[in-house]
């Protein structure tokens, strides 16, 4: 009797084994593990980026570089989104803002050397891709605007994507509606912008396809990604956290070559 129980047992484990392993299985039977979620670097690359947050005293936003951008997350600022499928960017209108700009951030930087100096890199020497996937989830009240992805040089933001209300635009300069993508975006909505600086000319493409090309031969440029929301206590109300702007990203690669 005791053999035959054991063997039932063994049957039954065996049993319950299979199922556990077929619930790891995609339907193309591909095994898959848990999605990392405790930190944003185990959702994007990071190596070579800092992060810079609407926190900190007046004129000193928090900045965090490699190493500890390895295991840091501030909710709800920066940190894995909570289906853990990507990263969530938050910067309200009352946040700590850079000494040169007047709207604070929840953004990326591009670094170089492992994230132990900052990128800056000519626009006609080499290529230089970033290529991003991106949702815009919220906007201010009143100056509903919000850049999700740009590329800046020594001195100023040189082209960004940029959602004012339903319309999202690539800017050029301090021309901030250069080229309008589409005028019916839905917020959530999640599409694939790409920068293509070669030869003094920056080509941006939206889900796969050529928007604008401008002219750039500047030095001293670098990617950025995260919330950069364009409102503040001056113009948008209330003032308080509860109101800001919120991207998510699902992808950042950037190549030189």
């Amino acid at each position: 009797m005791t053999t035959h129980r054991t063997q039932r047992l063994v049957t039954a484990l065996l049993a319950t084994t299979v199922v556990l392993a077929a619930s790891l299985l995609t339907p193309g039977g591909v095994a898959t593990a848990a999605a990392p979620c405790d930190y944003p670097a185990q959702q994007l690359n990071l190596t070579n980026w800092k992060v810079t947050l609407p926190t900190g005293s007046s004129g000193s936003p928090t900045e965090i570089k490699q190493p500890q951008l390895k295991t840091y997350s501030a909710n709800p600022w920066f940190t894995v989104n909570s289906a853990c499928t990507g990263v969530q960017f938050r910067s309200p209108v009352n946040g700590v803002t850079t000494p040169n700009s007047s709207y604070a951030r929840s953004e990326l930087r591009e670094m170089a050397s492992n994230g132990t100096a900052n990128a800056s890199w000519s626009a006609t020497s080499g290529t230089h891709t970033m290529t991003f996937r991106l949702a815009f989830n919220k906007l201010p009240n009143d100056k509903a605007h919000v850049v999700g992805a740009q590329i800046h040089d020594g001195d100023d933001d040189v082209t960004v994507f940029r959602l004012e209300g339903t319309n999202l635009y690539v800017t050029k300069g301090n021309t901030t509606n250069h080229k309008l993508i589409t005028s019916s975006y839905k917020l959530h909505t999640v599409f694939e912008g790409k920068f293509v600086v070669s030869g003094g000319q920056i080509k941006v493409y939206y889900n796969g396809a050529l928007q604008t090309t401008i002219s750039h031969t500047a030095s001293g440029n670098y990617f950025k990604a995260g919330a950069y929301t364009q409102a503040n206590c001056g113009n948008s109300s209330p003032c308080s956290s509860s109101n800001y702007g919120q991207t998510s990203l699902y992808k950042l690669l950037v190549t030189h070559s």
